[in-house]
């Protein structure tokens, strides 16, 4: 068992207490980050004097070969050691010697792990950020080819007033691009270095802590070597965030799976988004939707379990916040994964828009700018709206739409009503009446869609974005 701290003790560590204190299965994940970060350490230890050039160049040598040959899978990390701080500094050790030895100068593994688990973190971010980006993109191209297919509008999951698909999926587009602004505020906030806090009280050694933090591109060092190592508000932030984004996935989920049933019918998935039934061969299901409607539970779980175990922790570091890494790994590769299949299956699903537009005029959508007509010829709008609820009352005993409903009958519930009754209530013209800006008229979203075309070229990349704060 490969330990860096056995010099205090008297026997072997119990293997059962061994493998419950390790952390190597899972934080092996950021091997690159530990060496990066290790590469990044031995330049300011040689800066400050504490390393020699030549002693520097022997470590940065064999961190270098360690990092190649793990990618290549020449070395294997195993269990043979503790973490991936002691399978780094085994091997390097085991490479060049004794200089080895003075890698770890300066530096405990409290803010090593720390500053592993930012690197990783940071990166992560900018990763869930592109894939938004990309399906922000999608998106857009939706609304943009869908200005003017006409679709119910719902409040209480009743058909209430008509509206556009471009409208419908530009809600969708407003909250994705809320969350990408989410994982620019926690880059900002987590972007600073705390390699070189130690345990939690700093190091006599003379640092240069400013040196260190821009090698690794942060911002600055952090400036308090106990909050150094204790803080963890930045993962809680950022499982809070793709909590959200799991929540927005979950509803535009909830849309489909309804949209693809045979009641609605507003949208057919593609086959390599959908699974079949083992015994009933006409079903088509949108097994993907159901999914990630599923696994939202999951990384809400993360955040949970993240919370509940930060509560009640004094400072400065405690062994319980190495739980913070598996539960995280698997939230972030659950939204990755979530996000991508999502992006697929919505970019190849097919739109019925007849469906759509018959759905909407036999919902009677269209009855408040019936009552509008009226109000706009004088009728009180308490009178109008009493008015055309018995018009509606009548379709539905007839089974018709209120543009099927001949002018005489309009006539006999309020003479009010003339032959442009007809205009006024078509679809196009319910949508294309409201322009105010947010709203579903053609002219209003077309105004929309050129603010979030220039949104997407302004905000291609987060990393992009933050270059200004290094």
């Amino acid at each position: 068992m490969a330990q860096l701290w056995g010099g205090r003790f008297t026997k072997e560590t119990d293997q059962l207490v061994y493998n419950f204190n390790a952390s190597i299965s899972f934080d092996q994940k950021f091997y690159r980050q530990d060496i990066l970060g290790s590469m990044a350490h031995v330049k300011m230890l040689a800066k400050q004097g504490i390393l020699t050039d030549e002693e520097r160049e022997q470590i940065l040598d064999g961190l270098k070969g360690i990092l190649k040959d793990v990618e290549s899978q020449k070395l294997k990390i195993t269990d043979q050691y503790e973490d991936i701080h002691s399978f780094v500094e085994a091997n390097l050790i085991e490479r060049i010697g004794d200089a080895g030895k003075k890698l770890h100068t300066g530096r405990s593994r409290n803010d090593q792990v720390a500053l592993d688990m930012k690197l990783y973190t940071r990166e992560e971010v900018a990763a869930v950020d592109e894939l938004l980006n990309e399906f922000l993109k999608t998106l857009l191209k939706i609304m943009e080819e869908n200005l003017e297919t006409y679709m119910p509008g719902f409040t209480h999951l009743q058909k209430a007033q008509p509206i556009t698909l471009a409208h419908h999926i530009g809600a969708y587009f407003e909250m994705f691009k809320r969350d990408r602004f989410r994982l620019y505020d926690i880059y900002q906030r987590m972007n600073v270095c705390p390699l070189g806090a130690g345990a939690l009280a700093g190091t006599t050694y003379p640092l240069d802590r400013d040196y260190t933090a821009k090698l690794l591109n942060f911002k600055g060092p952090t400036l308090n070597s106990i909050d150094s190592v204790a803080d963890r508000d930045y993962l809680i932030e950022f499982l809070s965030a793709l909590s959200t984004i799991m929540m927005h996935l979950s509803r535009f989920s909830e849309e489909v799976i309804l949209w693809n049933s045979n009641e609605y019918q507003f949208i057919e998935l593609d086959d390599a988004y959908s699974t079949g039934s083992s015994i009933m061969p006409q079903k088509k299901n949108p097994d993907i939707a159901e999914l990630v409607r599923g696994k939202t539970g999951r990384v809400y779980g993360a955040l949970i379990s993240l919370l509940t175990t930060m509560k009640g922790l004094p400072l400065a570091y405690n062994k319980d916040m190495q739980e913070d890494k598996e539960l995280t790994f698997d939230a972030i590769d659950t939204v990755k994964g979530c996000i991508s299949l999502f992006h697929g299956m919505i970019a190849t699903a097919k739109f019925n828009k007849k469906v759509m537009e018959d759905s909407a005029k036999h919902g009677f959508t269209n009855a408040t700018d019936a009552a509008d007509y009226l109000v706009n010829h004088g009728v009180p709008f308490r009178d109008a709206h009493g008015m055309v609820g018995q018009l509606v009352l009548r379709c539905l005993e007839k089974k018709i739409s209120l543009d099927q409903l001949p002018l005489k009958e309009w006539k006999e519930i309020c003479p009010v009503f003339e032959e442009d009754i007809y205009e006024a209530i078509s679809l196009k013209t319910c949508v294309e009446r409201r322009i105010t800006i947010g709203a579903p008229g053609k002219k209003a979203m077309e105004k929309v869609i050129e603010e979030e075309k220039k949104y997407l070229q302004e905000n291609e990349k987060v990393l992009d974005f933050l270059e200004e704060l290094v």
